[in-house]
């Protein structure tokens, strides 16, 4: 059988800001930590070394496919311990990389599928129309989908559900992830490039990790997955039979699931139920 495929979310499962790191310890037991990503001349991203440790580990027995929602310069950002992936997965399935490159192929059948639905055109004008003060910026990424920058503190009750509601009318999918509310269709998963990505490295078992409602599908497709017991999938209740969940919250999340996935990777034989 061919190696694992392993399709890695970023923010808030593999990667944590300092807002996001969610460390219950004191201060002088806190991990070590390792940057990421530098956003402006400033750290932006970490992992702990315990983490990094183990995504290294986990690169020399399966193929390990950065898999975000991030736009492939924001993608560029980040760069994770060991050796440049092969393959990732940028715009939430709307791009596929290959050795940093987009897919051609890829991307004209992402623009074909998406031609069926609503426009973007007319999500965005409804996002800007119902913005307020809370909405610090309202961007489109890849031509594909937007999202809009909150102040999570002034974000008015049941407005992420209301348009959630609006777009799930015209095939269209809303999550909120930190600071930013996602507006995606429907057509546009990380599933889809994921099976991709495994069909081209042999059709090994696919393993996953996710932590927002557009990780749903990716954790759906994989033989086993496994998701933190922080985000959206947990605020919903998200559990499946083959998806597993942390102990731990924040950047201790992160390592604890990539030492699941080396330990899934690693098995003689994989359980479908997500446990060895």
């Amino acid at each position: 059988m061919s190696a694992p495929v392993v399709c890695l979310d970023l923010d808030r499962t593999t990667i944590y800001s300092a807002a996001a790191l969610d460390l219950r310890v004191p201060d002088h037991e806190a991990p070590r930590l390792l940057c990421v990503e530098i956003l402006k001349g400033a750290p932006q991203s970490f992992v702990t070394e315990e983490a990094a440790t183990t995504l290294r580990e986990l690169q020399d027995v399966a193929t390990v496919v950065p898999t975000t929602t991030r736009t492939p310069a924001q993608l560029a950002r980040v760069r994770l311990p060991g050796p440049p992936a092969r393959y990732a997965i940028a715009s939430n399935g709307g791009h596929l990389l290959v050795d940093g490159v987009a897919d051609p192929e890829w991307d004209a059948a992402v623009r074909r599928r998406l031609a069926a639905g609503a426009p973007l055109a007319e999500v965005h004008s409804h996002m800007r129309a119902r913005s307020g003060p809370f909405v610090l910026s309202l961007r489109e990424a890849s031509e594909m989908f937007a999202y809009a920058v909150v102040d999570r503190a002034a974000l008015p009750a049941g407005w992420v559900d209301e348009l959630g509601a609006w777009c799930a009318q015209r095939g269209w999918a809303v999550s909120l992830q930190g600071r930013k509310v996602y507006a995606v269709p429907a057509g546009l998963t990380k599933s889809s490039a994921a099976l991709e990505v495994v069909a081209r490295c042999g059709g090994g078992p696919l393993l996953a990790a996710g932590d927002s409602l557009l990780d749903a599908d990716l954790l759906e497709a994989a033989d086993a997955a496994i998701r933190p017991a922080h985000g959206e999938l947990a605020a919903t209740g998200f559990t499946r039979a083959h998806v597993a969940v942390t102990a731990a919250t924040g950047v201790a999340a992160g390592a604890e699931l990539l030492r699941r996935l080396h330990a899934w990777a690693t098995a003689p034989r994989m359980s479908v139920s997500g446990s060895l």
